[in-house]
C-alpha cells in the first residue's frame, strides 16, 4: 500500500474517506457503501446496483452475440473444407 492516509475514528465510529478515494470511486455523501470483513481487513466498497448489473449481463449477451456469429462462420467454413460427415455405424 503506496499512498496510505491514517485517519482517526470519531467517538461514534465514524471515518471520513479521503476525497481521493471518494473521487476515485466515484463516492459522494449520502452515498451507501458495504462495509465488511475479508481476511482480517475491514473493507468498504460500493454495493452492486441494479444498472451495474444489467449493463452487465447486456455487455455478456452482446458478447455471447457476436461470439455466435463467429462459430457459425466457422462452421460453415468446416462444412466447405470437410463436406459431409460420414455415419458412423
Amino acid at each position: 500500500m503506496d499512498d496510505v492516509e491514517k485517519r482517526r475514528v470519531g467517538d461514534r465510529g465514524q471515518v471520513t474517506l479521503p476525497k481521493a478515494l471518494r473521487e476515485a470511486f466515484d463516492i459522494s455523501g449520502g452515498d451507501e457503501v458495504a462495509i465488511h470483513e475479508e481476511s482480517g481487513k475491514i473493507v468498504i466498497e460500493k454495493p452492486v446496483t441494479r444498472e451495474d448489473l444489467a449493463a452487465g449481463y447486456r455487455a455478456r449477451a452482446a458478447r455471447l452475440r457476436d461470439l455466435n456469429k463467429e462459430m457459425k462462420g466457422v462452421s460453415q467454413e468446416a462444412d466447405e473444407q470437410l463436406g459431409d460427415i460420414p455415419e458412423w455405424d
